[in-house]
C-alpha cells in the first residue's frame, strides 16, 4: 500500500476513534439554554395567569412576561462531543454538572426543591405587590421545615405558627433562630405554637386561631465545624392571608426568578391604566416581601430567550447587570432594578417615552 494511502487511511481510523470516544465518554457536565418566556398579563395553557377575585381589576395590554432557563436533566449524561458544540453555541451555556445539581442532588429533590421555591415566590409577589398598594395583608411566622431526624422532629410541623420562644413573642422568621441559639446545645427550648390543623380551620371559617400549645425541645449542637450551636432542626417562614383571592396560575415552571415580573403583573391588575403603555417588557428577579429584587441564575439565557420573542425592554437585578450587559442581545435596553419601586419607575419612563434616563445595565453593573 503506498505510503499517502496509508497515511490517509491511519488518519481517518484515528478521527473515527476519536468521535466515537466523543460521542461515548461521559463529562461532568450540565447544558443550559433559554426557555420559555410568559406574559404574567396574558393566558398560558388555555387560562389567564393572573387570576384575582373579590377585588376590582382593569384591563391591561402590553407585554410583562416572566423568562426561564431549560436544563439538561439530572440523569442526563452529556458526552464530549455535545459539551464541546455547547461551548461553542453562542445561545447556550455549559456548567459544571454540580453547579445544578449540588451534593448529588436527584432530579426528583431538584423539581420539589424548586416548585417551593416557586410558590413561596408566588407569595412573596402578591404580598410585594399589595404593599405597594397599601393594601393590608396578615402575615404570621410558620414552621416551613422540619429536618429528619431532628430534635424537633415529631414535636414541630410544617405549617405550625410559632408565636413565641422561651417566652418571648416572634415577629420575623429569624427571631426563631436569634431565641433558640440564646440556649446552649442540650438545653431545653420552649415553643408557643398553633398547630397547623387548628390554623388551616380558623383560616377557613376567615377567624383568628386561638389555640395554642406549648411544645419543649431539647436543643442539639449544629453541624457547622467549629461551632457550638444550639439547633432544633427546623427552618422558619412567613404566611399570609390575602384580603381577596390571587391566583397564579402557570404549570411546568419552577425556581424564585419570576417573583418581581408576578408582581408587577398584580400591581398592573389591580390599578386603572397600562403599566407598560403598550410595549413589550420582560424580565427576571426574585423578590421579598419588602419588595427587595435579587439575583437569579442564567441571565444570559434570559435576555436572549426573552429578545427572541419580541422584548424591548429587559428588567434586570442589579446584581445582575455585569453579567447581562457582557453579551446582550440586539434591540434588547437591560434596565437596572433593586426594587419594585424602581421597576414601577423605569415602567413610567418606558410608558411616557421619557427612556433616555432610564438605569441601564453596564459591564461594571
Amino acid at each position: 500500500m503506498p505510503r499517502r494511502t496509508a497515511t490517509m487511511l491511519a488518519s481517518t481510523l484515528m478521527l473515527i476513534a476519536l468521535l466515537c470516544a466523543g460521542v461515548l465518554i461521559p463529562v461532568p457536565y450540565s447544558e443550559m439554554s433559554p426557555g420559555p418566556t410568559v406574559n404574567t398579563l396574558g393566558d398560558h395553557g388555555g387560562e389567564p395567569v393572573l387570576q384575582i377575585s373579590g377585588h376590582k381589576t382593569y384591563a391591561t395590554s402590553g407585554n410583562l412576561n416572566m423568562t426561564t432557563v431549560r436544563v439538561t436533566s439530572a440523569d442526563y449524561k452529556m458526552n464530549l462531543v455535545e459539551a464541546v458544540y455547547g461551548w461553542l453555541a453562542h445561545d447556550n451555556k455549559v456548567v459544571p454538572h454540580d453547579t445544578l445539581y449540588p451534593d448529588g442532588k436527584t432530579e426528583e429533590e431538584s423539581t420539589q426543591e424548586n416548585a417551593e421555591e416557586f410558590s413561596q415566590s408566588q407569595e412573596s409577589a402578591k404580598v410585594a405587590a399589595l404593599k405597594e398598594l397599601d393594601i393590608p395583608v396578615k402575615s404570621w411566622v410558620i414552621v416551613s421545615t422540619v429536618l429528619k431526624g431532628s430534635p424537633a422532629e415529631g414535636k414541630l410541623h410544617a405549617g405550625d405558627v410559632i408565636k413565641s420562644v422561651d417566652g418571648t413573642a416572634v415577629k420575623a422568621p429569624e427571631d426563631v433562630a436569634t431565641l433558640v441559639t440564646k440556649r446552649k446545645p442540650g438545653e431545653d427550648v420552649d415553643f408557643v405554637i398553633v398547630p397547623a390543623k387548628a390554623q388551616a380551620a380558623a383560616e377557613k371559617e376567615n377567624k383568628t386561631a386561638t389555640e395554642t400549645e406549648k411544645v419543649t425541645i431539647t436543643t442539639a449542637k449544629s453541624d457547622d465545624t467549629g461551632e457550638d450551636r444550639a439547633i432544633v432542626g427546623i427552618s422558619a417562614g412567613t404566611d399570609h392571608t390575602f384580603p381577596f383571592t390571587i391566583d397564579i396560575k402557570l404549570a411546568d415552571v419552577g425556581g424564585p426568578s419570576a417573583g418581581l415580573m408576578f408582581a408587577l403583573g398584580i400591581y398592573d391588575k389591580l390599578t386603572p391604566g397600562d403599566l407598560t403603555g403598550g410595549k413589550f417588557v420582560a424580565g427576571t428577579g426574585t423578590i421579598d416581601d419588602a419588595g427587595k429584587v435579587g439575583p437569579i441564575g442564567g441571565i444570559e439565557m434570559k435576555t436572549v430567550g426573552a429578545r427572541s420573542k419580541g422584548a424591548e425592554y429587559f428588567l434586570t437585578p442589579k446584581d445582575n447587570c455585569a453579567a447581562a450587559a457582557k453579551d446582550t442581545p440586539d434591540g434588547l435596553t437591560l434596565v437596572k432594578v433593586d426594587t419594585i419601586d424602581d421597576a414601577l419607575g423605569a415602567l413610567e419612563d418606558i410608558r411616557s417615552g421619557d427612556t433616555a434616563d432610564l438605569p441601564k445595565c453596564t459591564t461594571e453593573g
